[in-house]
């Protein structure tokens, strides 16, 4: 069930199941509700290593394929909330099969990840990242995920 305060939409550039974005959108949800975020506007989009390299290079000067990008286009003005975020599906399914779950468990990690980066969360150091991986587990886990940090078996979710 979607909540109406939240706008959450998708532009994939690389194949992703119907199934899957609803999984990516109820954990988009998950972390605005916990957050606390009363309105926003989310847009994710879902790309390939090529097209991720594109953007690292592009917006941080890097040029590799990473995870995630996120940014806070947010009107320091306005109560709404506006996050882009830009998610490698290809780097998730080879993550996944390294840590042992679903590429679907993965993507869904990077959201969540994404989104915190643009509620205020920081991995610059280990506590910070520590702090930052605890609530990726809480979120993983009320999607029925199970842990990916802390090494409790993975539930693959869309294998079941």
């Amino acid at each position: 069930m979607t909540d109406p305060r939240w706008d959450i939409q998708f532009e994939p550039e690389v194949e992703c199941p119907p199934a899957v974005i609803e999984t990516l959108r109820t954990a988009a949800e998950a972390v605005l509700h916990r957050r606390r975020c009363e309105s926003a506007t989310v847009t994710i989009t879902i790309v390939g290593d090529e097209r991720m390299r594109y953007y690292h290079q592009r917006f941080l000067n890097q040029n590799t394929a990473t995870d995630v990008i996120s940014f806070d286009l947010t009107d320091e003005f306005e109560e709404m909330c506006v996050f882009d975020l830009i998610v490698n599906a290809q780097l998730a399914a080879v993550q996944a099969q390294q840590r042992g779950h679903s590429p679907e468990a993965e993507l869904t990690l990077y959201v969540i990840h994404g989104l915190l980066h643009n509620l205020g969360f920081d991995d610059g150091t280990p506590q910070e990242a520590a702090r930052m991986h605890r609530t990726e587990e809480a979120v993983l886990e009320t999607l029925g995920f199970g842990g990916i940090y802390y090494g409790r078996k993975q539930n693959t979710k869309s294998d079941g």
